[in-house]
């Protein structure tokens, strides 16, 4: 059955609303599945961004990927009740409770997870060989980012080794994001510095294979550098996120795609040159500096109020009147919804749920 609001005009939408312009985000699903068409390198987007099966199938549907990437345990859940099954969880699976449901998981989709001690290696093989599955493994390395990984060349190599002597798991290679870099706004600085980040990752691959242990995958990236990391030899996932929705931060890195991402709002209450929107910190993200306004030179200060942005400048827009907020950060805005309006020619085409909001577990 068809959705009561489709075909509404968007400005008849409660607010506040989450929007997905169709098109664009066609248009950016494309765009990308494209630059992977005549590569060795595949795309394994990265649900956290929208976490929509609905947008998932879609970017499945543009070709070119192997699989999906998960941030939780929760959010691969998802994927695999929407009948995806190649999914990574870029993470470490810590904990007695988490640690069966990945092991259940595991026994209705290809799962590969991340590891980076001895600890979670022991534990998931006792599981997995328990259970009679296996779950693949990606050895994470650090390669600057300072958040999880071993360090590369020998201590990457003893945890692939542990892996692969140990049953119910297979070693598929290593995990390397270059995240500290991503936002470096300079192209050619930021291509510099991927190279020489991802250098470890490759040389530890290239290592790995001298001791006789094939790496099937070197796998990381992100959308301001899937041209970069996605062209490096020996590199074979992009998991690449915010490219179907973006914001306006990120396209500042990645500017050939569109910002398909917004937040309908409406004025609720003004005075001369001062507006007042009924959404704030609940209702869009805003670690990457404050929503800006489509279509509008206005200012928008931070810290937002929890239900109220407050518009500087603001022209002389009536009680009542919508604009749409534009995030800086799409993956965290998309997490604050649970569903999202899709809209083309202004107008309501879809509504597509956002299952995996909300599954921080």
């Amino acid at each position: 059955m068809d959705h009561p609001l489709i075909g509404l005009p968007i400005e008849d939408l409660d607010t506040p609303t989450l929007l997905l312009d169709g098109p664009a985000c066609d248009r950016n699903v494309r765009r990308m599945a494209e630059f992977f068409r005549d590569r060795a390198c595949r795309l394994r987007p990265h649900f956290k961004n929208h976490k929509c099966t609905a947008l998932a199938h879609r970017q499945q549907q543009a070709g070119f990927t192997v699989g999906f990437t998960c941030a939780k345990l929760g959010e691969a859940e998802v994927l695999a009740a929407a009948g995806i099954r190649d999914l990574l969880i870029a993470n470490q699976v810590v904990g007695r409770r988490k640690t069966a449901r990945l092991i259940e998981l595991a026994g209705r989709a290809d799962l590969t997870v991340a590891v980076d001690h001895p600890e979670q290696i022991a534990a998931l093989s006792e599981a997995a060989s328990g259970a009679g599955v296996t779950v693949g493994v990606l050895v994470e390395v650090d390669v600057g980012m300072g958040r999880c990984g071993v360090a590369p060349g020998e201590p990457a190599l003893e945890l692939a080794r542990l892996v692969v002597g140990r049953p119910g798991l297979r070693f598929r290679g290593l995990q390397a994001y270059e995240g500290h870099v991503v936002y470096q706004t300079d192209f050619d600085e930021r291509a510099r510095q991927v190279r020489e980040a991802m250098r470890h990752a490759l040389e530890t691959r290239k290592l790995i294979e001298d001791r006789g242990i094939e790496v099937a995958a070197v796998s990381g990236g992100a959308t301001s550098t899937y041209r970069i990391t996605g062209a490096l030899d020996g590199v074979d996932e992009i998991q690449a996120g915010t490219y179907p929705t973006m914001d306006w931060r990120y396209r500042q890195n990645a500017p050939e795609f569109e910002v398909a991402l917004s937040i309908l709002a409406r004025v609720i209450s003004r005075r001369a040159g001062l507006a007042v929107l009924d959404v704030g910190a609940k209702g869009v993200g805003s670690d990457f500096g404050p929503p800006r306004v489509k279509g509008y030179d206005v200012e928008i200060r931070l810290p937002l109020s929890e239900e109220h942005c407050i518009v500087r400048n603001a022209p002389d827009w009536p009680l009542g009147q919508t604009v749409e907020l534009l995030p800086s950060h799409a993956c965290t805005t998309c997490n604050l919804y649970r569903a999202m309006v899709v809209h083309a020619d202004g107008r309501v085409a879809d509504v597509w749920p956002i299952e995996g909001s909300g599954r921080l577990q």
